[in-house]
């Protein structure tokens, strides 16, 4: 109940602000560009929607889900209500996962306002519902990774301008060291079983993964460790400064 207290509060938030409205539009306008003027939508035909729509998608991630997720503990931070959330009726737990849910509602709002996209192709073509769902799962995974990253960093300062520049940093490194090239050139820098460990940790292949209709455990594993890890790092790290 008190997780869905917060939740509702951080909502409201949302969307009595622009924030929520500016992160949506310009998700929207990036994919829309990188689908239909730089993948060549229309001219490829690319009935799973896997490279023309969902390969652009942890990228636009990198660089827009920091901005909605670098507010979640700055308000705390300048009011100093970090050290009083001890003596609320509320755990800090509580308040974690219902700005964290609201932050991500933001996004799956985002998402599924994609829809005329995959309307159009089973309007074109014939495609595989299966795999677009599991591109869209796989979406949605990635979005929810970089958002409790990013949850993690704004933990430790007021500065939002610092949890942007961190939190992009990091996700774009999540993110680059899963790539063949990257890969490849660690291999030979130094050798084949570090380059797999830094592939393993990226989260390029679990994405790519899904992004086929291809369900494996570890990538299941991958995106839920990344996600209870900051998330349970965000909370030692708000109960240290309340002591």
């Amino acid at each position: 109940m008190n997780t869905l207290t917060i939740y509702k509060r951080e909502m409201s938030s949302y969307f009595s602000q622009l924030t929520a409205y500016i992160a949506i539009f310009i998700f929207l306008i990036f994919i829309m560009i990188m689908t239909f003027a730089v993948a060549q939508y229309m001219r490829v035909g690319d009935a799973s929607l896997q490279y023309t729509f969902f390969y652009w998608h942890p990228l636009v991630y990198v660089l827009l889900v920091p901005i909605v997720g670098m507010r979640m503990w700055s308000d705390e931070h300048r009011s100093n209500t970090i050290e009083l959330l001890g003596t609320f009726p509320i755990s800090i737990w509580s308040t974690i996962l219902g700005k964290y849910l609201a932050a991500a509602t933001v996004w799956l709002i985002a998402l599924a306002l994609t829809f005329p996209i995959w309307i159009t192709t089973n309007y074109l073509g014939d495609p595989d519902n299966f795999v677009i769902f599991s591109g869209y799962l796989g979406s949605f995974l990635v979005c929810c990774s970089f958002l409790a990253i990013t949850s993690l960093i704004s933990a430790f300062t007021k500065d939002q301008v610092v949890t942007l520049v961190l939190s992009c940093f990091i996700c774009f490194l999540i993110y680059l060291v899963g790539f063949d090239q990257v890969a490849r050139w660690i291999q030979t820098v130094a050798g084949n079983s570090v380059a797999e460990v830094f592939t393993a940790t990226g989260v390029w292949d679990h994405f790519r993964s899904l992004n086929v209709g291809n369900f494996r455990l570890q990538d299941f594993v991958w995106f839920a460790t990344v996600i209870s890890t900051s998330l349970i790092g965000t909370n030692f790290v708000l109960n240290s400064k309340r002591n």
